[in-house]
């Protein structure tokens, strides 16, 4: 639910140009968010790791909390991208541990960070999963929505909590982004080779809600809430649902493929353990009621939209 955080009095809005610093700049969804902002004209500064290689780079060690705070006093904007693959499976209480020290700790990092500048980003937007909601079905999921329950469900709620203790006047959005669908990545990635062999194959019943997402749309939503008012939680999922069976078959079907084999529940239960019931079998229909509502517009409506642009 929406947090009693008042809102801030300061935004970006009317701001032409904007300095922002995003960690998990050269990441899958940070790519293309970092291309679309300098094609609108703003600065993006990136967090990294390592040494420095340009001026737009700021070491950081995320698991240590080591961060210069100093830049935060140079930026409008955080956005924060960080966060191991949950995709690698299985999911061993050593990976859990990564997972969760990778969005936790690193958001704390930058929250407290804020915390010490003395005119800290007016604007925080720290990603966050529709793995909130737990295992749904028949459920329409809403920002209203209870949490649910599962390993990714508590970590998620961690994951919101620590980025909340950013400074009060500062504007703070927990993105809960969907199946993002796009080049170079994502949760689809997998998928492309093995439908590309002929080996497209339905998952369990295939009737279980994925909420998905352009991978454009995901960064063009971070750039509308860049400027907007909303704060909280905002679900970043397309505005059509569309169901696991509806996303392989249109897949293989946009490569010319058949989609004749099937994963039994079973199979990927046993397999995959944790992570594939949480991340394959769950079923969530996720609305983006606060985005809509916002006034944002989707370039792909549909995932049939999307799958077309990303084999395109």
């Amino acid at each position: 639910m929406t947090p009693d955080r008042p809102t801030p009095p300061r935004d970006l809005r009317g701001k032409r140009q904007q300095r922002i610093l995003i960690s998990g700049a050269d990441g899958f969804i940070g790519t293309e968010l970092t291309r679309q902002l300098r094609a609108d004209g703003h600065t993006v500064l990136k967090l990294v790791r390592r040494q420095p290689r340009a001026d737009d780079e700021v070491n950081w060690a995320p698991a240590a909390k080591v961060i210069d705070f100093r830049v935060l006093d140079t930026v409008d904007a955080v956005v924060n991208l960080s966060g191991a693959s949950a995709g690698r499976i299985p999911w061993t209480a050593n990976y859990k541990r990564t997972l969760y020290s990778s969005r936790v700790t690193s958001t704390q990092a930058l929250a407290e960070a804020m915390n010490m500048a003395s005119k800290p980003p007016a604007v925080f937007l720290s990603a966050s999963a529709v793995g909130y909601y737990g295992d749904r079905p028949g459920e329409r999921l809403t920002e209203q929505s209870p949490k649910g329950v599962g390993f990714f469900s508590d970590l998620v709620q961690a994951w919101e909590q620590v980025a909340e203790l950013a400074p009060e006047k500062t504007r703070v959005v927990s993105m809960r982004s969907g199946v993002v669908i796009g080049r170079g990545g994502g949760a689809l990635a997998p998928l492309l080779p093995l439908t590309r062999l002929g080996l497209a194959a339905r998952i369990g019943s295939g009737g279980q809600h994925w909420p998905w997402i352009s991978l454009y749309d995901e960064a063009a939503a971070i750039r509308h809430l860049l400027v907007s008012r909303l704060h909280g939680p905002v679900n970043l999922a397309g505005p059509v649902p569309a169901t696991s069976d509806r996303i392989t078959s249109q897949l293989a079907k946009a490569m010319h493929r058949w989609q004749k084999l099937v994963l039994p529940e079973s199979l990927v239960s046993t397999v995959m353990g944790e992570a594939g019931r949480e991340l394959l079998l769950a079923s969530q229909k996720v609305a983006p009621t606060r985005l809509l509502a916002d006034g944002f517009e989707f370039r792909h409506q549909t995932v049939d939209e999307a799958i077309a642009a990303l084999v395109r």
